[in-house]
């Protein structure tokens, strides 16, 4: 079998603007909270988040997504009104500042804030929840939106402890499965869907070699997926159990590295989407799969 093999065809459309997913894309994390894990409180301020979305969309990002409620263990919940007031400024300054032509997704599962979210400009909604939140599922099949649904158990207050799986591929297969026919029995078309497996959110170190090393399995249920691992604690453990004294502790950003090798080799397994905090990075080894893949067609 080729080392490169072309990613499924599909397709995605919001405000009369196609999403070719048949090519690699990379979306930009633009976090607008003052306490993501990462990068809590760097771009909370309008103008900030508009010079760095500016930036990821220089460096070769086609999606922003921005997210107003961190999602990290016991992280504090968000009023809706302030969810709002984080994220929707940041829209609408995004379209009057850098046009319609970048995709914007919005991190969160609150069917009021995407509603609002949507009114200023949004195209995509990004919800680690599945759309499980009252009213979530009538509020994507309302809006005729992308819709990304992400394999989570519980909360992320409790999720840990609900990382416990006979075989974690089958079982996400199945639940991710399940929950594409409880939203699309709302009325969610199948074709607004992507797939994310959940890295970060109810899995061990075991589980995330597991999906990482097997992504192709989820192909099987026909839609395109996104990815996201960026700067989490699994890629932390892979690099202490390297042995290597300079990477047994790691701050967030000193595993963009290791994150994009990751996201290469979800690229390799079918995946059309990487979401990212290191876009320069990700656009480099992107890049170089493009190239190479276009070299063996030849």
């Amino acid at each position: 079998m080729s080392l490169f093999q072309p990613l499924p065809t599909y397709t995605v459309t919001s405000r009369d603007k196609d999403l070719d997913l048949s090519q690699p894309h990379i979306m930009g994390i633009l976090n607008v909270t003052p306490d993501s894990f990462s990068d809590g409180g760097q771009f909370n301020a309008i103008d900030k988040a508009v010079a760095h979305c500016q930036g990821m969309i220089e460096a070769g990002a086609t999606i922003i997504d921005i997210g107003g409620e961190s999602t990290r263990p016991n992280a504090d919940a968000v009023a809706t009104d302030e969810e709002i007031k984080r994220v929707v400024p940041v829209v609408t300054a995004i379209r009057q500042q850098l046009g319609n032509d970048i995709w914007l997704s919005i991190d969160t599962s609150n069917p009021e804030v995407i509603q609002a979210a949507f009114d200023a400009g949004a195209d995509i909604w990004n919800d680690v929840r599945a759309l499980k939140r009252e009213g979530a599922p009538d509020m994507a099949a309302k809006l005729d939106i992308p819709v990304m649904l992400m394999h989570m158990r519980g909360e992320p207050t409790t999720m840990n402890n609900l990382a416990q799986y006979d075989d974690v591929i089958n079982n996400v297969n199945t639940e991710l499965a399940a929950r594409i026919d409880e939203v699309i029995n709302h009325g969610v078309k199948r074709k607004n869907i992507i797939i994310d497996p959940g890295f970060g959110f109810a899995k061990n170190y075991e589980h995330h070699l597991a999906l990482l090393s097997q992504l192709t399995s989820l192909q099987t249920l026909g839609l395109p997926m996104m990815f996201g691992i960026s700067r989490k604690r699994f890629l932390a453990e892979v690099l202490t159990k390297t042995g290597v004294p300079t990477l047994a502790t790691t701050q967030p950003f000193e595993r963009d590295t290791v994150g994009t090798a990751a996201g290469i080799f979800a690229l390799q397994q079918g995946v059309s989407i990487i979401r990212t905090h290191n876009v320069a990075m990700m656009q480099q080894a992107v890049a170089l799969w493009q190239q190479l893949s276009a070299y063996q067609k030849k």
